[in-house]
């Protein structure tokens, strides 16, 4: 692949001067949230924008999904972009005058940024076609809140372009309040966990709350299992390959003096390689079986797979640090010192071709650190002069591993 060096420091300016552009398309979509994996006016209005740039939008077969393609005016390879659209079911307390409009759905996670800006760039590149040397996918997803949209839209070609041949590098941006405004941060090798769900069902015997020894009480082996679990974590886990569970929802009786018949438990595994994620679900197994059976009580337990690990290769996250330093000076960029236990179907993608994923901090200056609302809140404010950067980064790696110089 092919290397241009010609310095890229206009790209920002240029991105900022459509910032006015990309900051319309951002709140247009941020009034209008979808949830899911078919969201058609949010995939109307891509495939609109990318009509007004000259481009050819293709919609998904089976889901919301919009691609378009680039074309350098040399051949060469093809790298993919990504931006994913979907909303989350939270009612927005922000107050911003473009809040949703969509009551129970918010942009809460910055999608709506995420599209906005791989527009922007997408509108750099068609601007600078002269430069490149391949194409560049542009990847639009849904669901990648939990629904495994990239994962679907990997299943039907994705990656096996026709006539153009397979695509050989992947990058996303995601934006952040965690990081100051501007600023790029990302790790090679795990940038992001893998997120399983766990389900846990105890069945003991129900009974009056005065005669539990009348009775199988499915609630303390519940209780015995959440802290059988916890010790685990500590205690059968290699600390430096991490794992997190969570039991974030308990379910169990009806009123004070009645000893149910079931008890129920759900909650999240979180780990950073694949060698810890079969280890922690094995050990689950054992610690949920052995504890139903110390109580009498019998278990059925439910491990649902969800997210891999969000794996950057390491020669892509270095050339993206490289980049955006050259972008955006040294001190904008910042190599995480671990990584974040969210997880992120952009993994589906780089299991299948190298890349990296970074995050790509808004948090408005205005804002403490310690107490800025977080991606997921309905609370949550991302500085949109932030967006210009994300634009430029995107056109910028672009240009940079097709360039024709």
């Amino acid at each position: 692949m092919t290397t241009d060096t010609t310095p890229l420091g206009s790209l920002v300016a240029a991105a900022q001067a459509i910032l006015p552009e990309i900051a319309e398309v951002r709140r247009r979509l941020h009034r209008h949230p979808e949830v899911g994996l078919q969201l058609p006016w949010t995939q109307a209005a891509v495939a609109a924008e990318l009509e007004r740039l000259g481009l050819r939008p293709v919609t998904g077969r089976t889901v919301g999904s919009v691609t378009a393609v680039i074309e350098g005016e040399r051949p060469g390879p093809t790298i993919l972009l990504r931006a994913d659209m979907d909303g989350l079911p939270l009612q927005e307390e922000t107050g911003l005058e473009f809040a949703s409009e969509i009551p129970g759905a918010m942009h809460a996670c910055g999608h709506d940024t995420h599209v906005a800006m791989l527009l922007g760039g997408a509108r750099l590149l068609v601007e600078r076609r002269e430069r490149l040397a391949g194409r560049v996918l542009l990847m639009f997803q849904p669901g990648e809140e939990g629904y495994h949209g990239a994962r679907f839209m990997i299943e039907e070609g994705l990656l096996d372009l026709p006539a153009g041949g397979a695509v050989e590098e992947a990058y996303a941006l995601h934006i952040s309040t965690l990081y100051p405004s501007g600023t790029i941060n990302l790790r090679p090798g795990a940038q992001l966990a893998a997120s399983d769900t766990l389900r846990i069902t105890v069945r003991g015997r129900g009974g009056h709350a005065s005669a539990p020894h009348t009775a199988v009480d499915p609630i303390t082996a519940a209780a015995e299992i959440i802290l059988g679990l916890q010790t685990m974590v500590t205690r059968r886990v290699n600390a430096f390959d991490p794992a997190v569970i969570t039991i974030a929802n308990v379910v169990a009786g009806t009123t004070s003096n009645i000893i149910p018949e079931t008890a129920f438990l759900q909650g999240t595994i979180r780990t950073v390689s694949e060698e810890a994620r079969s280890a922690v679900h094995d050990h689950v197994r054992r610690v949920v079986a052995g504890i139903g059976a110390a109580n009498d009580t019998q278990v059925e337990l439910e491990i649902e797979r969800g997210y891999p690990v969000t794996v950057n290769d390491a020669g892509a996250a270095e050339f993206v640090h490289a980049l955006a330093g050259e972008l955006l000076g040294a001190d904008a960029v910042r190599t995480l010192d671990a990584p974040i236990m969210g997880a992120e179907d952009f993994s589906y993608v780089l299991q299948q071709v190298p890349g990296a994923f970074a995050f790509l901090g808004a948090r408005p200056p205005e804002q403490d650190p310690a107490t800025a609302p977080m991606n997921h809140s309905n609370l949550v404010v991302f500085d949109e002069s932030a967006m210009a950067i994300g634009a430029a980064l995107h056109a910028a790696i672009a240009i940079r591993r097709l360039g024709a110089g």
